[in-house]
């Protein structure tokens, strides 16, 4: 039954191949003519939107240069061991981080909304208070370090060859948590106040000190992937104190301060804590996905887990390419929920979405014909090569099945909807994505991928439905009396 269900799924796959063409031409054209169609009268707010989404445009794009430089540096050692232990470490710590996400997407949708409000008492107190939070959860982390550990090892069960270069790597990058948990809350932080340059130069100068460190921790030092993971503590340090250095400027910028004695107060910090808490459960979900999928390709072989590894690169581009215009609306909706101001909200959704149709297909366009040439750049094993290029097609369709879901998070971020991000991950996650990779383990590795996309898919759609239903209900915008145009 399982089989004949799998096959049903390629072949439906296959069908609709065949016409993505159509999709990936007249999609973006479409999006391109209601944005020039557009433009005359909203000049303003077009312009408004890419103040906010160039920067993290920019830096999301060079984020996965942790990622890739990585990948990079350890897959030309001449063995899948050490890129094996990469994959493995990276996931368990993107896994491990982004359960405290919500540190960034808490702080955007808080700040946006006190900046629309015109509370700046409150946005100077959600800068102090996210930021004690990130390094209190980053030194807990390191305290329980060893059966954190053992545990993710355990799970993530990597063959006998790779496992203890994997441990290695977790062993020194567990320090990085405490700077990576306060680079969230900054961040976020920056991304409320919509000063979006302030993520860019941290996360450049992150980048940059990676590339680095990994360059002379490896062909200097000649470390493996423990030096890898120690180039990326250290460049996290630095970024991070750079970002604090900025923050510091620009709060000089709003008015009011914020007693010291409030912030040893537990009870000042419940709004972030009721809101981080729907989105820690989102977040957990959404990187258990993660952390299942590269346990499934280890359990196919190491040449597999390595292709994995690489093509998830392919995926961070997509994701944090597209979230440039996300990060926008979390910032301007949230302001403009804050205003109550329904005609903004839902023009900056409208025009962001428009922007963000063709950045997919630009990033389309760049897998499908320089897929198999930057596969050739991130390792020189022959058969990681063959087996990522076999999986390549996949990564191609992404940008336009997870653009929908991009957004929409964007929204119920700005407006801290946060329980209805939280349910209807539940449903895709528990409803969709585990039944998928259930029904199709028939097709191997292109069962997970398919899975991923269903996942995508369904994300887009749930979210839809519970904006709509919002909207019609008032939810938002109960008093229209109040909302005023841009």
């Amino acid at each position: 039954m399982k089989i004949k269900f799998a096959m049903q799924c390629g072949q439906t796959f296959i069908h609709n191949v065949k016409n993505i063409h159509k999709v990936v031409i007249l999609v973006p054209l479409l999006s391109f003519q209601q944005i020039i169609h557009s433009y005359k009268s909203d000049a303003a707010l077009h312009q408004k939107i890419w103040r906010m989404a160039w920067p993290p445009m920019i830096s999301n794009i060079t984020t996965p240069l942790l990622g890739l430089v990585d990948t990079a540096v350890v897959g030309h050692l001449g063995t899948a061991t050490h890129l094996g232990a990469v994959a493995i470490g990276a996931s368990i710590f993107s896994f491990l981080f982004w359960a405290f996400g919500f540190l960034r997407m808490g702080s955007t949708g808080l700040t946006a909304q006190a900046l629309g409000q015109g509370d700046e008492r409150r946005v100077r107190e959600l800068l102090l208070q996210s930021i004690l939070m990130g390094v209190f959860i980053g030194l807990m982390l390191i305290l329980f370090r060893h059966p954190i550990i053992d545990l993710a090892i355990t799970l993530m069960a990597p063959s006998a060859d790779v496992e203890p270069w994997a441990r290695l790597y977790c062993e020194a990058r567990i320090f990085s948590a405490p700077a990576v948990l306060a680079g969230y809350a900054l961040m976020g932080w920056f991304f409320g106040v919509q000063y979006s340059k302030g993520p860019l130069w941290m996360l450049l100068i992150i980048n940059l000190a990676n590339m680095v460190l990994d360059y002379i921790a490896v062909y200097g030092l000649g470390m493996a992937s423990d030096g890898v993971a120690w180039a990326t503590v250290f460049a996290h340090y630095i970024g991070v104190t750079v970002a604090g250095v900025i923050a510091w400027h620009k709060l000089k910028g709003f008015s009011g301060h914020v007693p010291l004695k409030a912030l040893a107060k537990w009870r000042e910090y419940m709004a972030l804590i009721r809101v981080n808490r729907y989105l820690f459960v989102r977040t957990i979900l959404l990187l258990l996905v993660m952390l299942f999928f590269t346990a499934q390709g280890a359990r196919q072989g190491d040449s597999v887990l390595a292709a994995n590894a690489v093509l998830l690169t392919f995926l961070m581009i997509i994701s944090n390419g597209l979230d440039g215009f996300a990060f926008s609306v979390e910032a301007l909706c949230g302001e403009y929920y804050g205003r109550k101001d329904k005609v903004s909200f839902q023009k900056v959704l409208r025009l962001s979405t428009y922007w963000a149709l063709l950045a997919a297909l630009i990033l389309v366009v760049i897998f499908w014909v320089f897929g198999n040439g930057i596969i050739g750049l991130l390792t020189s094993v022959q058969s990681v090569r063959d087996d990522a290029a076999l999986y390549l097609p996949w990564l191609i369709i992404f940008p336009l099945l997870g653009i929908w879901s991009f957004m929409l998070d964007g929204v119920f971020v700005g407006t801290t909807s946060v329980k209805q991000m939280q349910n209807t991950m539940i449903v895709c996650v528990i409803g969709v994505f585990f039944p998928s990779w259930y029904l199709t383990q028939g097709l191997g590795n292109h069962g997970l991928w398919l899975s991923q996309a269903l996942l995508f898919v369904a994300r887009g759609l749930t979210l839809y439905w519970c904006y709509r239903q919002n909207m019609k209900t008032g939810v938002w915008f109960s008093n229209q009396s109040k909302a005023v145009s841009d």
